[in-house]
């Protein structure tokens, strides 16, 4: 089987991947959606990153492909109803690179309220500012996280530790970590904070999320950070409030448009602003971050590729099945109605097979069940499951 890996992902996942058997093709840059068309047939693993997006142009021209790999945290990227339709099982790595991304944010946050940025610019420029104007310490000052998930959380123990008062806001029912304290509402959060930092998620409810009301809402002098999704973010209204000096500094990770490749032009209404930090979407690049998540999402395309688990898939029914040492395995993705997995047991009894083992769940309105034997699953146990009005896929794997 063949797997194309695009935007530079770590060389740990061709590692694997080359181990377990793949043909594995990797590219440094993201493809269009026309250069997925025309690469995907023949592929059965693809992995991606941010810049890449999946539509369901792209699945439908992609016969062979059985998962798709997101090396970062965010599926937003993928048509994850189109790909649950078509049976194609989408990973990420929800955890890998959450410490990376709070120490970015850690650092802006000093970056910001010391001015560092400008007077390193200054200093390159020959000039010597020796001056405490507008530089401030963050011990004492109030953080506000909007998004209290992965990276929320982990901010806000960091945040805690250096002396920052930590208020947070989150629709999802969220424990508090430590002393931080919940906010009912995101305009308590704004009316509060010093600094305000997001953390949300790419669902498209979130488009738009802060615009020129927010900011109007944040305290006057206060900093602004969005490491999240570039899509939340009015950049057009962020631009006009530090202009008129109500936020104080800004640190943006992500941009609504965004280069395809390396060396492509950045264009962004934040460029040229005094005390605005921009960087180019490496909230989570790190070496100890990308090796992880190469590690990560590698090992899950792999072993939903050659053992069909679906552990922490993001659009298939999540099959905690051990890994295949020896034997026998049949997978059978199939519509989420009464009587399949009676019909399944039927069909094997049938054949004589004796199962050793059995796992399965539903989402919605797939159902997933994995059925290891002894015994080789018989052709006509997957011909009759294949037939089924029902069937979405059925596969076998034998070790």
């Amino acid at each position: 089987m063949k797997a194309l890996l695009l935007e530079n992902i770590h060389p740990l996942a061709v590692e694997i991947l080359e181990g377990r058997g793949f043909e594995v093709e990797l590219l440094t840059r993201s493809l269009s959606e026309d250069e997925l068309v025309e690469a995907l047939p023949g592929v059965s693993l693809l992995g991606i990153r941010s810049n890449t997006n999946v539509t369901a142009r792209v699945l439908d021209s992609a016969p062979d492909l059985l998962a798709v790999g997101c090396f970062c945290i965010g599926t937003n990227q993928v048509d994850l109803a189109g790909a649950a339709e078509r049976g194609v099982a989408v990973f990420n790595a929800p955890f890998s690179n959450t410490r990376s991304v709070v120490e970015l944010v850690i650092g802006e946050i000093i970056v910001l309220a010391r001015r560092l940025a400008e007077k390193t610019e200054k200093m390159h420029a020959g000039v010597w500012d020796k001056s405490a104007q507008g530089s401030h310490e963050i011990r004492g000052r109030t953080l506000g996280i909007v998004g209290y998930g992965n990276i929320g959380t982990q901010l806000s123990n960091l945040a805690e530790a250096m002396g920052l008062r930590v208020i947070f806001f989150d629709t999802a029912d969220r424990l508090a970590h430590g002393n931080a304290q919940r906010m009912k509402t995101l305009d308590e959060l704004l009316e509060r904070a010093d600094v305000v930092s997001l953390h949300v998620d790419g669902r498209p409810g979130n488009a738009g999320l802060f615009g020129a009301e927010q900011f109007a809402k944040m305290k006057p002098r206060s900093l602004f950070i969005n490491a999240a999704r570039g899509m939340v973010v009015d950049t057009e209204s962020l631009r006009e409030h530090i202009l008129s000096g109500h936020i104080a500094g800004a640190a943006m990770d992500v941009f609504p448009i965004e280069p395809k490749a390396q060396g492509d032009v950045f264009e962004s209404p934040l460029r040229g602003l005094d005390n605005v930090i921009l960087t180019p979407h490496v909230g989570g690049s790190t070496q100890e971050a990308q090796e992880e998540i190469g590690y990560f999402v590698a090992n899950k395309l792999a072993g939903f590729a050659l053992e069909g688990r679906t552990e922490l898939s993001v659009d298939l029914p999540t099959v905690s099945a051990p890994a295949l040492q020896t034997g026998h395995r049949l997978g059978y993705l199939h519509d989420n109605v009464p009587g399949v997995l009676a019909a399944v047991n039927q069909l094997i009894a049938e054949a004589g097979a004796n199962v050793v083992g059995q796992y399965l769940a539903t989402t919605g309105e797939l159902g997933y069940v994995v059925t290891d034997s002894t015994e080789a699953i018989p052709a006509q146990v997957v011909e009759a499951l294949a037939a089924n009005e029902h069937c979405r896929w059925v596969r076998t794997w034998d070790v």
